[in-house]
């Protein structure tokens, strides 16, 4: 699948009142703490991406009983903290690297063995970064050369609580601990070097467990226990990015993004735009299953190149492929640095960015640990995603301010987080035809 995008320079931006999809991140916990809870959980506005499909069908395979999901609508019949079954076969998880980290804390305290496997680009991904955690609890998980998967898990091992300094900011990393740690015995605590999102600890608390919480370290105490919860996941800012940009930079621009989770752990996005300049406003506060949501409103606006401070780089690091296009928009230049976890996601983030960037006539640089962006005129032409769903929407949103039609090739796993995205962003304003060759 590949897109053809229209460009956008003199032409209305973008207008009306949307609602993105659901929480990926909180989409993925509702599904693995609702199976491991005791009693009926009941969740609402689930992702029904590729993503979090791979994780509803993983506990599926383990023997958990869960209907749906139907209009977003899944109910979980939760079967205890040990009452998963051994699966027939190893858990494919495809593209999503949180449900293997994470997956890899929760069955590393399991009575059985199992395999984490992926597709190409997940098989790429670095786990040594959760096995060495894992392993100093007393876990047994081996990897394929250089630490990547599949991840086969030795079960019935007895696990200890640990103090453990991460060595990077990682969500992911810091959840697969605490999930592991609630089958330790013991406290287990997990100290971040800068903070990063806590869906895990928010949403733990809602299942009943306790979750200690000081400036950079979370703890839990096993054995611990989870009870059913109802959830409503919120609509997700990392998709919201996406229209916040495209809104900034398309001239008469004036859209409304309903219902979506700013978590503090993840307004990066929201307060690196404010300080290029962008005109974001909030409104409809409300606090849902522990996480503020509101509707935002974005507005046309010029905005400026910045040194984006290092401190907010963790809690936009998802975002950054649309903060790249919001800076070759900018006036000026827009320096990004402390942003080295970007080249072991889906893609090279940076040198895929800076790439297709470079492709379309941008200045842009990129560096060991981020970008040197010069902000002018975006030309038409071709960009690869390299199968990474968000360069893909990045480039199309790109195209509200291109001076041609941007084609962008490998698009096929935007599914994983923003099904109907095409058709969303169309409604809305963006000249976007899908191709399927």
């Amino acid at each position: 699948m590949k897109f053809i995008v229209q460009g956008g320079l003199n032409k209305t931006g973008l207008k009306g009142s949307i609602r993105v999809p659901g929480d990926k991140s909180i989409s993925h916990r509702s599904i693995m703490f609702g199976s491991l809870a005791e009693g009926t959980s009941h969740i609402s506005g689930f992702l029904e991406g590729e993503d979090s499909l791979n994780t509803l069908r993983a506990f599926q395979a383990m023997g958990v009983s869960i209907e749906g999901p139907s209009a977003g609508k899944v109910t979980i019949e939760g079967v205890g903290m040990h009452g998963l079954k051994p699966p027939a076969q190893a858990l494919d998880l495809g593209n999503s690297g949180t449900s293997m980290r994470l997956l890899a804390g929760l069955l590393a305290g399991q009575k059985f063995d199992v395999e984490l496997s992926g597709d190409a680009s997940l098989s790429k991904r670095p786990m040594k970064r959760v096995t060495d955690p894992l392993t100093e609890m007393g876990a047994v998980v081996a990897t394929a050369e250089g630490g990547k998967p599949p991840l086969k898990i030795t079960g019935n091992q007895t696990l200890k609580g640990i103090n453990y300094q991460m060595p990077m900011a990682s969500a992911q990393v810091k959840s697969c601990c605490l999930l592991a740690g609630m089958y330790a015995q013991g406290k287990t605590c997990v100290t971040e070097p800068a903070i990063t999102r806590d869906h895990t600890e928010r949403m733990l608390e809602a299942f009943g467990c306790d979750v200690d919480v000081s400036d950079s370290m979370a703890c839990v105490t096993g054995p611990a226990k989870l009870m059913a919860a109802d959830i409503d996941v919120p609509g997700d800012i990392s998709s919201a990015a996406f229209f916040m940009v495209g809104a900034s930079i398309a001239d008469d621009s004036d859209i409304v993004l309903e219902h979506v989770g700013i978590n503090p752990t993840r307004t990066g996005v929201i307060n690196i735009l404010k300080l290029m300049g962008a005109d974001i406003s909030c409104s409809n506060h409300q606090e849902v299953g522990g996480e503020p949501v509101v509707d935002l409103r974005i507005r046309s606006a010029k905005l400026k190149g910045i040194h984006i401070p290092e401190g907010l780089v963790p809690l936009a690091i998802d975002e950054f492929p649309i903060i790249f296009v919001a800076a070759a928009c900018a006036e000026g230049q827009t320096i990004v640095t402390g942003a080295e976890e970007l080249r072991v996601k889906e893609s090279d983030r940076i040198q895929v960015m800076a790439d297709g960037l470079k492709a379309l006539g941008v200045d842009a640089r990129a560096t060991e640990d981020g970008m040197i962006i010069k902000g002018g005129e975006i030309g038409a032409g071709t960009v690869h995603s390299h199968d990474d769903h968000r360069i893909a929407m990045a480039f199309a949103m790109a195209s509200l301010c291109s001076n041609g039609d941007i084609h962008i090739e490998d698009c096929d796993n935007v599914n994983t987080s923003f099904p109907g995205f095409a058709e969303l962003a169309a409604s809305c304003g963006l000249s976007i035809q899908v191709v399927n060759e």
